[in-house]
């Protein structure tokens, strides 16, 4: 599962990294441009786009999510081509998925908080990030975790697999609704 989990989520959040890139660089070139996710006050890519958050490490994140996201899916095609890795190279991985879980997480936080607009590709990269963070920690559980107790704690989270993202999701959906709600109730 976690090979598939990591091949789709890669190749969703490439796509998703891959038209940011391409709608920063039309917004880089014509001040003018209207982003195809600017759709309303609140769901408008291009607000976000020209934000210092945008470029938080002096480059366009949606470059970080090319970059990142391309590792990601390789991993997950090698792993289904019958790949086997050391355990420095998932140590790696899991630093990896655990620091892009931070960087989303805090700019789920200025999305909301900061800049007060949406951007449903970064959605996307969002839900993406947080599903490949936790299936590459549950197989690093699986990998690092010695007593039988702890198995069993690992596998009763196997077990319930979906629980933790679909919960994810539906917390940052609550954020949402309540944060934009006197938009929302406008539409209604």
């Amino acid at each position: 599962m976690l090979a598939w989990v990591l091949l789709i989520g890669g190749l969703l959040g490439e796509a998703a990294a891959l038209i940011l890139s391409v709608e920063k660089y039309r917004l880089a070139v014509d001040p003018d441009y209207i982003t195809s996710c600017d759709l309303n006050p609140v769901v408008s890519c291009g607000s976000i786009m020209t934000t210092p958050q945008a470029s938080e490490f002096g480059i366009p994140n949606s470059l970080l999510g090319v970059a990142g996201f391309a590792v990601v899916a390789t991993v997950g095609a090698a792993l289904l081509a019958g790949a086997r890795a050391a355990g420095w190279f998932w140590a790696g991985l899991q630093a990896g998925v655990t620091a892009g879980l931070l960087f989303v997480l805090w700019l789920i936080g200025q999305s909301l908080y900061v800049i007060g607009a949406l951007c449903p590709y970064c959605v996307v990269v969002w839900v993406v990030t947080a599903t490949i963070f936790w299936y590459v920690t549950l197989a690093s559980l699986d990998r690092w975790t010695r007593s039988a107790r702890t198995r069993r704690v690992v596998a009763t989270l196997r077990s319930y697999h979906a629980v933790p993202v679909v919960a994810g999701v539906a917390l940052v959906a609550v954020l949402v609704v309540v944060r934009f709600w006197d938009y929302w109730r406008t539409l209604i």
